[in-house]
């Protein structure tokens, strides 16, 4: 029997000390495949080993000024890849933050604290059943 290959999730952040802490939690307690990129240009570079979540931060600008930003490259992975789920995150704490990054078609929105991680075992729990969900559904409309 073929075993199911691990889940792929970008990790996107120009805060080195935060990306390698979300990574550490993320391979403590998951079976992930785990990539890291501390600016939008290097994640979007390596969309072709197709992930199945990113997790991006809303700035990027910490190491390069000039780098894009987690909204451009937002918009830049829903071009690419329309069914590709993204999830913000932030230190800012304003709902217009949030907002933006809805209407810009992010998955869902989280802010950087302490429980950041456990938030986004929640979201990431719930993009594979609704995916799992809509398979289940795809295969039955098929059988009618």
């Amino acid at each position: 029997m073929k075993e199911p290959s691990k889940i792929k999730i970008f990790l996107v952040d120009d805060d080195a000390l935060f990306l390698r802490n979300l990574e550490v939690e993320f391979l403590q307690h998951a079976d992930f495949d785990i990539c890291t990129f501390v600016t939008g240009e290097l994640c979007l570079e390596h969309l072709h080993q197709n992930p199945d979540l990113v997790i991006l931060d809303y700035h990027l600008d910490g190491i390069d000024r000039n780098a894009i930003n987690g909204i451009e490259t937002l918009d830049k992975i829903n071009y690419s890849h329309p069914t590709l789920p993204v999830v913000m995150l932030s230190a800012q704490d304003k709902i217009e933050v949030a907002v933006n990054c809805m209407h810009h078609n992010a998955y869902d929105y989280v802010v950087k604290s302490e429980t950041s991680f456990m938030r986004l075992q929640k979201i990431i729990t719930a993009i594979f059943q609704y995916q799992k969900l809509e398979k289940q559904l795809h295969w039955y409309m098929s059988k009618m």
